[in-house]
């Protein structure tokens, strides 16, 4: 039989974290849990060993800087980011990292920036959130996007994005960019 690989888990104190954390125990996973609220994660009971696997909580915020969320996108287009690479740097030694990129979903983050939940055109529930992710983790997808209903979106960004690697590593500035003075 095998075992279920150990999980680390940030954000693991409350809403989006705290919820995948649950989840995840209930499959059998040992966690590694990080948060900034020490006290309430030594609270949802959950055991640390192992590994094998990396859930990130980023959001789709991170892609978007039309947003107007800027500060707070940043930081989760890290999350993006610190996710990817890791994925490329652990996944050949059998670590799977994957992040999660909800849309607005219904938390405490909202009442902690006092913001009425209420008032916002479109919430998903925290718990269909992380279900949904739960399928991008049995999947092993790097990257899972729950409110994405095109998946060939993301597949056409991240060629694009890749297309444009080799012009990345060059010894002379782009011609466009060389003065005639």
């Amino acid at each position: 039989m095998t075992k279920n690989p150990t999980v680390l888990i940030t954000g693991a104190s409350s809403g989006i974290g705290a919820t995948y954390a649950d989840r995840f125990a209930r499959r059998g996973h040992d966690l590694v849990l990080v948060a900034r609220d020490k006290e309430r994660m030594e609270a949802p009971r959950f055991a640390e060993a192992g590994e094998g696997a990396i859930v990130n909580i980023s959001s789709v915020v991170g892609l978007a800087p039309e947003f107007g969320m800027s500060v707070y996108g940043a930081t989760k287009a890290f999350v993006t980011f610190l996710s990817q690479g890791l994925s490329l740097e652990l996944g050949p030694k059998g670590v799977y990292v994957q992040a999660v990129l909800p849309a607005a979903t219904r938390t405490e983050i909202w009442e902690r920036a006092s913001i009425d939940v209420n008032t916002l055109p479109v919430v998903i529930d925290v718990g269909e959130l992380v279900d949904a992710a739960l399928v991008g983790f049995d999947r092993r997808e790097p990257i899972t996007i729950p409110p994405l209903h095109d998946a060939g979106q993301w597949d056409t960004y991240q060629a694009a994005r890749q297309a444009i690697l080799p012009g990345l590593r060059q010894e002379r500035a782009a011609a466009r960019y060389q003065s005639s003075l």
